[in-house]
């Protein structure tokens, strides 16, 4: 019976060490680069648990030189903490390997999703390409005594150049995709009337940093195509962006109707966009969404780098 117990024990004791070390040393440490404090941890579990082992075995089979450390402290060490440290090694190993092939599983995943994103991207380009290449014919047959309208052919002019050439799956300066918005929300206002306020506000800081291109423009549309047509009343739109300690804040928000449902449009959705975000930032966003009755609020913030 003395047996039984002893083994109990001794397997125990080596599974909840394995435990501590893979769910709470290794992912609270270790993964997070605190590398003093685990071998610190990891040392004195070890100690403490061969310590607490042979205490408890020493009563069970009545022998007092188990709690005496100072009689063959050596052949101890080997029969006790030695073989605890190798067996929880071994046990972490596993868990290194099984966290390491989840890891590279997710990166594949995560580049096959990228790589369909840029392609239906490119797709898309064909029909703005046409329509580039005939924009420069339409422009010289409106009036020279019409400005507004020339101007506003140039913007949109200018948009499918952005789209078309400077766009090419990778990061480009926040200077550009502001750019590129504003020209946006400068054709927006050509369709609106005095019942319509549009705010375009950005602070001087938004500058000097990169972005994932055309991120954006999916909320500012959506803004635009949900705004309320009530009449008596100041319809709205409103963005404002900041930079602060390292974070770009990007809020937009319109009023609407209260019956009308509020969703991304343009083959995009939602949720699509919230899955780019996820690939383009993961852990480096933060994302709230405020549908109310009559006001519709985004708010994203991005982790920038410096």
């Amino acid at each position: 019976m003395q047996a039984f117990w002893v083994t109990l024990i001794k397997v125990s004791d080596l599974a909840i060490m394995i435990y501590v070390t893979n769910y709470v040393l290794i992912p609270k440490l270790l993964y997070k680069k605190r590398y003093g404090w685990f071998a610190l941890a990891f040392v004195g579990m070890i100690v403490t648990s061969s310590l607490s082992k042979m205490q408890i075995i020493g009563h069970i089979i009545h022998d007092p030189g188990m709690f005496d450390l100072s009689t063959n402290l050596k052949v101890r060490i080997y029969d006790n903490v030695i073989p605890h440290f190798f067996l929880v090694i071994a046990g972490a190993a596993f868990k290194l390997l099984y966290d390491y092939s989840k890891m590279q599983q997710r990166l594949t995943e995560m580049a096959r999703e990228k790589a369909e994103a840029e392609l239906s991207f490119l797709k898309s380009q064909i029909n703005p390409h046409f329509l580039f290449n005939s924009l420069n014919a339409v422009y010289f047959l409106i009036d020279k005594e019409n400005p507004e309208a020339r101007k506003a052919l140039h913007k949109f002019s200018d948009m499918l150049r952005y789209q078309l050439y400077e766009v090419k799956g990778t990061r480009i300066p926040i200077e550009k995709e502001l750019s590129y918005l504003k020209d946006y929300v400068d054709l927006q206002k050509l369709r609106k009337d005095e019942n319509y306020s549009v705010e375009f506000n950005c602070s001087p800081e938004v500058k000097g940093f990169s972005i994932e291109p055309l991120l954006l423009i999916p909320f500012v549309e959506n803004a635009f195509k949900h705004i309320s047509h009530k009449t008596g009343s100041t319809n709205f739109v409103k963005l404002d962006m900041t930079r602060r300690n390292g974070q770009f804040s990007f809020t937009i928000e319109n009023s609407k109707e209260a019956e009308r449902t509020t969703e991304l449009h343009g083959g995009i959705g939602l949720n699509n966009v919230k899955r780019r975000l996820e690939l383009l930032y993961p852990e480096k966003h933060e994302l709230h969404i405020d549908n109310k009755e009559d006001i519709y609020k985004v708010d994203l913030k991005l982790k920038i780098d410096q």
